[in-house]
């Protein structure tokens, strides 16, 4: 019986490990099979053609056979598009693998995702620091929201009713939007959060988010947190701390010249 093929699906790789001594597995994140596992025989060796292809942050045109839980794959090629995102770029690429590897059950779709996914990658590449911690954000809360995660953001989680503009809400990680206490940190006025929860409603919602996200970018970043370490059970994401150690290691080698402007 013939083996199932699957050809040129895009796909990115999210991360890799050994599997024997010259072969690895990929961990790839594909758009119309989700997150699968592929052996990739021989790609340590000198001579393999996959060698120079199977890089991260990547976009990638894959074929594998197959229909187990780890499938074979067959050929790689680079899609082109952009450079590998350097320095905090790269790390920051690093973490929406994480995500992406933590929050994605393995053979579930997520087309959308997919594409804003190689968004983000492309703008983390051509942008770097840029832009870097806003599309961060974004694609947290368009992750969130594709796993089932992310509460509507237009209403009282409690009472369901619609937030208040001129009100403040803050964002808890077990019961959704509540109005903020005098005490709170990280508040947002309901305005701001209904403009997230539209633009999450929008057809093509990245750019949308884009331009919502942009005022309120740093408030959101620990709500974010605080959500994907409350649902992801961990109390710090791996690619987080290596940022937070790079962070300590620049500034003891050049404490006069900060490395990061803004944390991601």
């Amino acid at each position: 019986m013939a083996l199932k093929r699957t050809s040129d699906e895009p796909a990115f790789v999210l991360h890799r490990y050994d599997w024997s001594e010259a072969s690895l597995v990929l961990e790839v994140f594909t758009r119309h099979h989700g997150r699968i596992a592929l052996v990739a025989k021989g790609v340590k060796r000198p001579t393999s053609q996959f060698r120079p292809v199977l890089l991260p942050l990547q976009p990638l045109a894959l074929s594998w056979t197959g229909d187990a839980e780890v499938r074979t794959l067959k050929a790689a090629q680079w899609q082109g598009g952009h450079v590998m995102p350097t320095g905090d770029a790269l790390l920051a690429g690093s973490y929406l693998n994480e995500l992406l590897l933590r929050f994605l059950a393995r053979d579930d779709a997520h087309p959308q995702l997919f594409d804003h996914y190689a968004t983000a990658v492309q703008l983390l590449a051509e942008r770097g620091s840029e832009t870097q911690s806003l599309v961060v954000r974004v694609f947290e809360l368009l992750l969130l929201r594709d796993a089932g995660l992310l509460p509507d953001l237009a209403h009282d989680s409690a009472s369901l009713a619609p937030l208040e503009s001129g009100h403040s809400y803050v964002l808890m990680p077990e019961s959704g939007l509540r109005a903020a206490h005098e005490d709170d940190a990280h508040a947002l006025a309901g305005e701001h959060w209904q403009a997230l929860q539209e633009a999450l409603d929008e057809r093509s919602a990245f750019v949308p988010l884009l331009r919502a996200c942009a005022e309120v970018a740093p408030v959101l970043r620990i709500p974010l947190r605080n959500l994907l370490h409350y649902h992801g059970g961990v109390r710090q994401f791996r690619t987080r701390q290596l940022m937070l150690d790079v962070r300590s290691i620049t500034r003891q080698h050049h404490p006069s010249t900060p490395a990061f402007d803004r944390e991601s």
